[in-house]
């Protein structure tokens, strides 16, 4: 597998693409650590539905490292694991994204994330799927074995997180592959402007939070990351995405 990687820069804004103009990623130049996509901040919900920050975080999908970086940052008690399959995006991230090179805290896998998981005996207390190809296609990161797989390998306290395309046709397929795997204890946000939904399933420990505890939730955590999830509760009440005004997975 190989594409042509392209970096870009305009108004403060550096982007990665495959080729097209299609985002793969991105970063202000002046704040490489903060999250500048919408849906790069929805995939960190997952902080809000836990009391303690995940030790153990599996990352499929590099693009231009800002999941990785934020968590690298924010969370220094964090083991990472990054899964790429395309060596020249890891070359790209380190390049022009400020990729950390820290090999204590970060390791960078260069494989196909269902590959790297079917081998793994590590319980992960978070894992975020975020794996395309120049033509939008998530391959086998988007199939029902894939699915499974994520499913076995969270702790007891572990989530799965993945963005899906939202206005793409094979959406509501894809949260039902999610659902099937994790006998319904799945949902959907919904989509960002970008058209990225963000999926959020569990294996373990049940989550039931009201909306109240959720914002209480999200007050700190942007207290101590910056990182404002505010907007993405008000959106998922206005979309009546919590039944009762309670999240649960």
């Amino acid at each position: 597998m190989s594409f042509p990687i392209d970096i870009r820069e305009e108004a403060g804004v550096r982007t990665l693409h495959f080729g097209s103009d299609w985002i793969q990623g991105a970063m202000r130049i002046a704040r490489p650590w903060n999250l500048e996509l919408d849906y790069t901040r929805e995939m960190m919900a997952g902080l809000l539905l836990r009391d303690a920050p995940p030790r153990n975080v599996l990352l499929i999908g590099l693009g231009a490292a800002s999941l990785t970086k934020f968590l690298y940052r924010h969370f220094p008690q964090t083991k990472l694991t990054v899964v790429e399959i395309e060596p020249a995006v890891v070359a790209a991230a380190r390049q022009f994204f400020k990729l950390p090179d820290d090999p204590l805290r970060l390791r960078i896998h260069l494989a196909c994330g269902a590959e790297f998981l079917a081998r793994s005996d590590v319980q992960w207390d978070l894992i975020l799927v975020d794996g395309f190809d120049p033509d939008a296609r998530a391959g086998a990161l988007d199939t029902l074995p894939f699915y499974i797989l994520c499913r076995h390998a969270l702790s007891e306290t572990g989530l799965l997180a993945v963005n899906l395309l939202g206005r793409s046709r094979g959406f509501k397929a894809s949260l039902g592959r999610i659902q099937e795997a994790f006998d319904g204890r799945a949902l959907c946000f919904p989509s960002c402007d970008s058209g990225n939904a963000i999926a959020f399933a569990a294996a373990g420990e049940s989550v039931a939070l009201t909306l109240g505890e959720l914002k209480e939730q999200a007050r700190e955590l942007k207290r101590q990351t910056g990182l404002n999830l505010l907007p993405t509760l008000t959106r998922l009440e206005q979309a009546q995405t919590c039944a009762g005004g309670v999240l649960t997975l």
